[in-house]
């Protein structure tokens, strides 16, 4: 077969080539979590997904007595929209925009979020936070159960897989071991 340029490919060894695309795609294998960051950032789904943390954190984003009487209630376009429980409030917040727009893309630390939109809803009543360990969390293992876990985690190399590794079956042995008691 000719080209253009005289160039015959039955002379072309294609399965080097092949070899050596493959090698230059070849890279360190990198955590699970740097490549979903980058598919999701490729996606452009990294934008509205790190937005949504703002629901956890609104109290302390905006403070108590803003919280009490605002709730956002969805993200189009970066444009928060927020219910707020009494008209003075959204007049109120007309006001503290450019501040709360502030806080919230510090908070985010960028700015995802471009506009705010207020509009008068119902507010649900903030349940109250448990405690940030449970009792469960407090349980003490055994020396057992402790070189138990360490053993079946020997034989991996990587010490940020081991270490995850070990603390999912530790907090799964406390769980465990809850229960038991609980009964």
């Amino acid at each position: 077969m000719k080209l253009e340029f005289g160039v015959y490919l039955e002379f072309v060894n294609w399965d080097y080539w092949r070899y050596a695309l493959l090698i230059l795609a070849m890279k360190k294998p990198q955590p699970i979590h740097a490549i979903l960051e980058k598919t999701l950032k490729a996606l452009e789904i990294d934008v509205p997904l790190k937005s949504y943390s703002i629901w956890g954190a609104w109290n302390e984003i905006v403070g108590e007595s803003v919280a009490l009487q605002t709730q956002p209630r969805s993200i189009r376009n970066r444009i928060l929209f927020i219910d707020v429980s009494h008209p003075t409030w959204m007049q109120q917040l007309q006001f503290l925009k450019p501040t709360l727009l502030e806080k919230i893309n510090n908070f985010l630390g960028e700015p995802h979020i471009q506009d705010i939109r207020f509009k008068l809803g119902k507010i649900s009543p903030n349940l109250p936070n448990p405690s940030k360990t449970s009792v469960w969390q407090r349980e003490n293992l055994d020396e057992r159960t402790l070189k138990r876990i360490e053993s079946l985690l020997q034989k991996i190399d990587d010490q940020e897989v081991r270490k995850s590794l070990a603390d999912i079956l530790i907090k799964g042995a406390k769980l465990e071991r809850h229960r038991k008691e609980s009964k």
